[in-house]
């Protein structure tokens, strides 16, 4: 096992379209792809697409989207442990202007105990939230190991504040500060004081402020993508993750600054394709990302 994430399994349905429709009106959307979704989820696959193919903790619903997921975790190498579910999850997305309006469907009643993994092997743990038990079970077990772990902290959830015990890189979403009331910086001193090892907060097209294993504070900018390339944003900030926890297995020795630098040019590729496979990058896209776009120039 090269890692192990934990999360919810969906099914996205991503389409283009200027409305939606109301009451018997119909549309036609100009484009539309289908793919894996949910945010750990999404961030195993592109961590596998990258070249370590991790395992996964997930919901799984013994329905035809059910075996779908599972033909599409084979493609990629991962390794899949199911949490069984009645239904499958569903996503609907419509991306437009640089953000993403969601509706979702979601069975999240696991009908079964968290399941006993051989953790053999593992360097990393990548939690979303999601299986609120098995993220604190894994969390507690991967922290006593000495097992590099992970939260992609989107939203506030029942157990947050005693997960973030045992959580060594927190990389929260700047929603997650509204709704704890706090700003950026405040986010910040919060991790600090969980025990975060390294912390930072999301700020999409202005970037990512974040602390190192110092405890510095810096602004790493975001690429500079122009507008018009811009095609669907839903999952990049999960690409993000899955980049990074790439980039710290792969390379150790490196600092910090270098995994979120090799995972922001990974999000920054995937802005520019519809759906979350498509926006899946390989190594040669993330290198040809960083030849052709600058950092943005930080606001004063």
């Amino acid at each position: 096992m090269h890692a192990l994430f934990v999360g919810q399994t969906y099914i996205d349905v991503t389409f283009l379209a200027d409305e939606l429709p109301t009451g018997d009106e119909k549309t036609v959307a100009r484009d539309y792809a289908i793919s894996f979704g949910g945010n750990a989820v999404t961030a195993a696959f592109a961590c596998a697409k990258l070249g370590l193919p991790p395992d996964l903790l997930t919901s799984i619903a013994d329905d035809w989207l059910g075996r779908m997921f599972i033909d599409m975790a084979a493609k990629y190498g991962i390794s899949v442990h199911h949490r069984k579910v009645h239904e499958s999850s569903l996503s609907f997305i419509m991306p437009r202007g640089g953000k993403r309006a969601i509706v979702r469907c979601r069975d999240d009643h696991y009908l079964h105990p968290v399941p006993p993994l051989n953790l053999q092997g593992c360097k990393a743990l990548h939690l979303d939230g999601h299986q609120a038990d098995a993220a604190m079970h894994y969390a507690k077990i991967c922290r006593e190991a000495g097992i590099l772990t992970s939260l992609d902290g989107g939203g506030l959830r029942s157990n947050t504040h005693e997960l973030l015990e045992f959580i060594d890189v927190a990389i929260v979403a700047e929603r997650l500060c509204e709704q704890m009331d706090l700003s950026p910086s405040g986010m910040l001193d919060y991790l600090k004081g969980r025990g975060c090892r390294i912390g930072g907060v999301t700020l999409g097209e202005r970037g990512l402020v974040w602390y190192d294993e110092t405890g510095q504070e810096s602004v790493l900018p975001a690429l500079n993508v122009p507008g018009d390339k811009v095609v669907d944003t839903n999952g990049a900030g999960d690409i993000f993750h899955g980049a990074y926890v790439y980039s710290a297995m792969a390379r150790p020795d490196l600092p910090w600054r270098e995994h979120f630098i090799f995972a922001r040019a990974a999000s920054a590729h995937a802005i520019q394709h519809l759906g979350n496979e498509a926006s899946l990058p390989s190594i040669e896209n993330i290198v040809q990302v960083q030849e052709l776009y600058a950092e943005r120039k930080l606001a004063a």
